[in-house]
Order: C-alpha cells, then structure tokens, then sequence
C-alpha cells in the first residue's frame, strides 16, 4: 500500500512540475506555429481566379487550370485566367510545347490558348475531396 501511494506521489509532482508557464520546448528550441499567410483581396490577380482554394490547403495548377474550363471557351477572360496560373513569358520561335508550362512562351493570344485548352482538357478529372 505504501508503495502505491509513493509511485502515485511522484506521477502527481511530475505532471505538477510539466505544467509550467514556460512555453512547450523541443530539445533546447520553444515550439512555433506557423500561421498561413493572407491573400490581399483588392488585387487584379485575385479577382482572375475563378476558385479560391480552401484555407489551408493550396490547390495544385491541375485543378486551378481545370478551373478556367468553366469560363466561356475562346474568350479573353479564360485566357487571363490561364496567365494568373501560368504568367507569360514570350519567347521568340517556340517549338510545340511538351507541357502546359510551355504555353506561357507563345506570343499570339490563340495559339496560347489553344494550348492551354488542349492541356487542361487532357487533365483526368481530379477527385473532389
């Protein structure tokens, strides 16, 4: 029975002594939490966006690309809904593009958009989670 009460004596001041006001440590360094950082609302590229992705969780460019699919095809506002995902960096001849990166080198607004088009309809459609 004494012993009993000696182990529960020493639980009881150690978990006593682990709550101390010192913040949580991890080896010699106090534990962080990062915080996300804002997105300013009154911006031009915020409003290109058609889907915000949830807070905490970045969408990847397969589905921000997909997301331009919804706006009427062949016009201007898909096309910058494209460059808010992939800027444009014309580049002088490009070749055919390998990739939906290498759109962003095309100088003409329609074959850019065609090649995003080609590339974000050839996306398998992501599950929604």
């Amino acid at each position: 029975m004494r012993m009993i009460l000696a182990v529960a004596a020493v639980l009881y001041s150690a978990s006593a002594f682990a709550q101390a006001d010192k913040p949580p440590m991890v080896g010699d360094k106090p534990l962080v939490q990062v915080k996300p950082k804002g997105t300013k609302a009154g911006t031009k590229e915020a409003a290109a966006k058609p889907a915000a992705a949830p807070k905490g969780k970045p969408q990847s460019i397969a589905a921000r690309l997909q997301a331009c699919l919804d706006l009427d095809d062949g016009t201007k506002d898909r096309l910058n809904c494209y460059d808010a995902v992939i800027p444009p960096a014309p580049k002088p001849k490009p070749a055919k593009a390998k990739g939906y990166a290498d759109c962003r080198f095309f100088k003409e607004e329609d074959e850019r958009l065609a090649c995003f088009n080609g590339f974000a309809e050839s996306i398998p459609k992501l599950p929604k989670t």
